[in-house]
């Protein structure tokens, strides 16, 4: 537990899945977690589980799409831990439809969690980070600190039936891209990964009532088992990834050997490129 010890992780969307897994690899490390989770029961039991394994956590749980989520998230890693060294934006689902089937809620829907929200939780941070690099380069620090945005493969080669996940799944990876430029007087090192075929409750086989539920829609979720098949008949590795697999790959941004690597988005699919 040593390679980021005492660093203050923010991970949005941390209670289960992709998410449980990276704020529980960070938190092996020494990091310092703020996790948040719509259900505050697995926020909690997340909590005790890193607790369980010796680092610390608090929660901040909410809907990342409220106005004032971005501030609150930011504020309770100050307030708590009186730090701010490692961004995860990984809260986000899936809603589908092709265009002449979609209406306008899906599209916002899906642009306010995976575009808006980040965005909100990065502004409301950067007073922070560039407060924590003055006082650092007056004390002769050279201390890098860490982005990782969410994207998709669906967002870098589109994805049919999904236009507004793969528009604002590509719009994180432009938002990557321009505040690499921004915050690189920071010493902020900005990155993405781009999943692709993860075995999450989004990618289980699907029937008539796989549903999740998002502030009170009841939204379906899963992939048919003709689909399935056809895809990890294509992933080079021959199967889907873990979440373990996934949170491995944005624990490898947020160590001191990425310090040289910046605005960049790694697809983490096995060998997939739809």
């Amino acid at each position: 537990m040593s390679k980021l010890k005492g660093k203050v992780a923010l991970v949005s969307g941390a209670g289960r899945g992709i998410g449980r897994e990276i704020a529980l690899k960070l938190a092996s490390e020494g990091a310092l977690l703020v996790v948040n989770d719509l259900d505050a029961d697995l926020a909690n039991q997340l909590v005790g589980d890193i607790q369980a394994i010796g680092s610390q956590a608090v929660t901040c749980v909410g809907s990342v799409t409220e106005e004032d989520f971005g501030e609150r998230f930011v504020e309770r890693a100050i307030n708590s831990f009186a730090g701010l060294d490692i961004i995860v934006n990984n809260a986000g689902y899936t809603w589908d439809n092709v265009i002449q089937k979609m209406d306008d809620e899906q599209w916002y829907a899906m642009v306010d969690v995976h575009m808006t929200a980040p965005y909100r939780i990065l502004k409301a941070a950067q007073p922070y980070i560039k407060k924590f690099h003055s006082e650092g380069k007056k004390a002769g620090d050279d201390v890098y600190r860490k982005v990782v945005n969410i994207s998709s493969v669906s967002g870098l080669n589109g994805n049919p039936g999904q236009l507004a996940y793969s528009a604002a799944k590509a719009g994180v990876v432009g938002m990557t891209k321009t505040l690499c430029k921004e915050w690189g007087r920071y010493n902020v090192n900005v990155n993405a990964v781009a999943f692709g075929f993860i075995q999450t409750r989004l990618t289980e086989a699907a029937s008539d009532a796989s549903t999740i539920n998002v502030q009170g829609h009841e939204i379906k979720v899963g992939v048919s088992d003709q689909i399935m098949e056809m895809v990890e008949s294509m992933i080079p590795l021959g199967r889907k990834g873990t979440p373990k697999e996934a949170a491995d790959a944005v624990y490898l941004f947020c160590l001191p050997e990425s310090n040289y690597i910046s605005g960049q988005t790694v697809v983490v699919g096995g060998g997939l490129d739809l």
